[in-house]
């Protein structure tokens, strides 16, 4: 009973044809998987038990039996025959392949049967291998944007089998790739994008028995974007806070970033997984020179490459001229330049001790010019005399440049402009008289009272070196006259001694030499010519 339903549950699952030939012999074509129990049927015409039944397998006779019990065969039992003459398999294998005859003899008649049996197997030790990529835990493949991936593929099949590779992706649908009837099957993508993430599978198909084993892999595409993240700063409503953006779009999966600083202690204000991360910070955690940093973490990156932006904050310092004037009824602008703060400052103008804030109207004017704040002040009176405040403020503090602007009345400026008009006139006065006189030096005569010079003909100069009023009147003889027509005067030059004891202490002193030798080494009198 047992064999009988074996071998009825088998009938179902072979696929078999059968053809009778004319003198009574029949085909049938039997495929059997391995290991199954195959019945190869030799006489099935009416109910008859043949005396003697021979079985041949490629022109070699492997078993013969006949009767009421079967006939097993010496080798292992594998092969009996049954009463009706089948022929029993136990257990097939590959060397069972192969054409089969059967003579069944019943009386006086004998019948003969032909069975191809074809023992199949697989498709077995199907695997495929997808590379360079990273697999994480839940099998899943990773590679990275513009590398080269292989994907193969391979399987065993008796007879004979087919190997396909086919890919679902966002665009399509379970599409074909490359077949091929071998053992193995391979290809390679170049440069792969983002497009060809999805899942790739593997059939291997037995073309006999249409077994097929399926082996499916999904495979994601990383990347990240060539250019770094972004840094920026939003102020916010209290000038002492400042919120500081980090964003990183075009990775793929999200990114982590995280604001740190980057010298010092290295404290983490904000870590997240995500393509865009702030975090708002106030007074008391920023300093000078501070440097804060937006690092981007991916899988795609390299070992040691880093993608991240930062910025070095930097405090306000408003420069520009202390000292103003004006005149009243004028304008003057008041300018400060600040070009130094990270974040940049908020800079306003303010006015009084107070520092009141300056609105802008039609008497003061606010305008900016690249780094350059200017305030102008139009109409000006004594009113606007006084200290100025150019007050520049970021998150990091607050600096301010006095400027005192000094208003001028009118009158002041007219008599400073007539009194340097009068010494202008005086000192220019004085040059010309110089001038003039200098210049006819040649033409003043020394005479008597200055009177006519061809009338008086003895004049006389009188010179004197000494506290002592003793005067020396001599004639003084006088040159011929020039072709200009002045007369040249020449004048004599003589030492008077202070008093007589004084020539007489220094005739005592000096020796008779030294008086012989300057008599001789008196010079001639001196000639001044007018």
């Amino acid at each position: 009973m047992k064999i009988v339903a074996t071998v009825a549950l088998l009938q179902l699952c072979l696929s078999a044809t059968a053809e009778v030939s004319g003198n009574g012999s029949t085909e049938t074509v039997l495929t059997a998987a391995l290991g199954d129990v195959v019945l190869l049927p030799c006489y099935d015409v009416g109910t008859a038990t043949p005396t003697l039944t021979t079985w041949m397998k490629d022109g070699r006779e492997v078993i013969r039996g006949g009767g009421t019990s079967p006939s097993p065969s010496p080798a292992g039992q594998r092969l009996a025959v049954l009463p009706n003459g089948s022929l029993n398999i136990n257990g097939a294998t590959p060397g069972d392949e192969g054409i089969y005859l059967c003579n069944s003899t019943i009386g006086n008649i004998s019948y003969v049967a032909r069975v191809v049996l074809q023992v199949v197997s697989g498709p077995e030790n199907v695997s495929i291998s997808i590379g360079p990529a990273t697999a994480l835990s839940n099998g899943t493949l990773i590679a990275f944007r513009g590398t080269t991936v292989s994907f193969n593929c391979s399987g065993l099949s008796h007879p004979s089998q087919e190997l396909r590779w086919s890919f679902t992706g966002a665009s399509s649908n379970n599409e074909s790739l490359v077949a091929t009837s071998d053992s193995w099957l391979g290809f390679t993508i170049k440069d792969i994008q983002p497009s060809a993430q999805g899942v790739y599978s593997c059939r291997a198909n037995n073309t006999i028995s249409h077994q097929a084993v399926n082996m499916s892999t999904q495979l994601l595409v990383y990347y990240v974007p060539d250019r770094h993240p972004e840094c920026m700063w939003v102020p916010a409503q209290d000038p002492s806070h400042i919120q500081f953006n980090c964003t990183w779009f075009g990775a793929y999966p999200t990114p982590t970033l995280r604001w740190a600083e980057e010298k010092g202690a290295g404290h983490v204000y904000a870590s997240e997984v995500t393509a865009s991360l702030s975090v708002t910070l106030n007074r008391s955690a920023l300093h000078d020179n501070q440097t804060l940093k937006c690092m981007a973490q991916h899988l795609a990156l390299a070992a040691g490459k880093k993608k991240s932006c930062s910025f070095t904050l930097k405090p306000p310092y408003p420069e520009g001229e202390p000292l103003a004037m004006a005149q009243e009824t004028t304008s003057v602008t008041l300018t400060c330049t600040e070009t130094a703060s990270i974040p940049p400052a908020d800079t306003t103008w303010r006015k009084g001790l107070q520092q009141e804030v300056i609105v802008p109207s039609s008497k003061y004017v606010l305008s900016e010019e690249g780094p350059a704040f200017k305030l102008t002040i139009h109409n000006i009176s004594k009113d606007d005399e006084g200290i100025y405040f150019c007050r520049s403020e970021n998150p990091l503090s607050v600096r301010e440049l006095e400027v005192y602007l000094t208003v001028r009345t009118s009158s002041a400026y007219t008599g400073a402009i007539i009194g340097i008009f009068i010494a202008a006139l005086i000192v220019g006065s004085a040059a010309i008289i110089a001038k003039t006189v200098y210049s006819s030096r040649h033409r003043i005569c020394l005479g008597g009272g200055f009177g006519n010079v061809e009338e008086d003909r003895g004049d006389v100069l009188s010179l004197v070196e000494s506290e002592d009023e003793h005067i020396f009147q001599d004639d003084v003889p006088r040159l011929p006259p020039l072709t200009n027509g002045c007369h040249t005067t020449l004048v004599q030059i003589h030492r008077i001694p202070s008093s007589d004891h004084e020539d007489a202490e220094t005739a005592a002193d000096t020796s008779p030499e030294q008086q012989e030798e300057s008599v001789q080494t008196e010079e001639p009198a001196d000639l001044v010519t007018f």
